[in-house]
């Protein structure tokens, strides 16, 4: 089999994004995980989402960017990161290896918490890309609804959601679904969050719950 000559006009492309990324860079700096973390800390910054003794239930919780900034602001409290690949994380958080949706991730989150129920639900999680982009879109809005059955599941009354998001066919009526379970919803586009995705998150805060 003939070897590659070289990458991909596409690798090259993202390559060249990523050199010329200032969050991608700042990230490395900083000796941060990935550049996922600037976006958490621009939306706690305005939201005030996280405060010490907090539970916290992460989706999508890989490579660890939002889970680094998680165990900074809630020291005495509990992480709990979900997500099939490997999770960076501190020795206080509990890494639930699998893709949420599934039984036994649900089986293990049930354990962990038992009776009790998380102050925030934060998923980041995406679809793995096809380039098709209504089988992309489908897919990022069935994410979008896992992370409100985990709401329902977990969340306690009063709590809030972050559901990261992608604007197109199917995103309002997720975003409609979100305002009924919540007192107030937000759609933020993070600074870190590069300009030309159509990745947004949809903030809810003070869960209704469920009666």
């Amino acid at each position: 089999m003939a070897r590659s000559k070289g990458r991909s006009k596409s690798s090259n492309r993202w390559l060249e994004r990523q050199r010329k990324d200032p969050f991608v860079r700042r990230a490395a700096a900083d000796g941060q995980t990935s550049r996922a973390y600037y976006k958490l800390a621009e939306l706690d910054g305005r939201l005030q989402l996280l405060r010490p003794g907090m539970w916290v239930l992460e989706l999508g919780a890989a490579p660890g960017g939002w889970t680094g900034y998680i165990e900074e602001h809630v020291t005495g409290g509990r992480v709990i990161a979900c997500d099939p690949r490997s999770v960076q994380a501190g020795g206080e958080t509990v890494v639930v290896p699998g893709e949420y949706g599934t039984a036994v991730v649900h089986e293990q989150i049930a354990e962990i918490l038992g009776k009790r129920r998380v102050d925030l639900v934060l998923s980041d999680m995406a679809p793995n890309i096809t380039g098709i982009r209504s089988a992309d879109q489908a897919a990022a809005m069935e994410l979008a609804e896992l992370s409100l059955d985990a709401a329902d599941c977990w969340l306690k009354t009063g709590g809030n959601l972050v559901v990261k998001m992608f604007q197109g066919e199917g995103f309002d009526a997720v975003v409609g679904e979100i305002r009924k379970k919540v007192t107030k919803c937000r759609i933020v586009k993070p600074k870190a969050s590069r300009p030309e995705s159509r990745e947004v998150y949809a903030v809810g805060q003070q869960f209704l719950g469920n009666g």
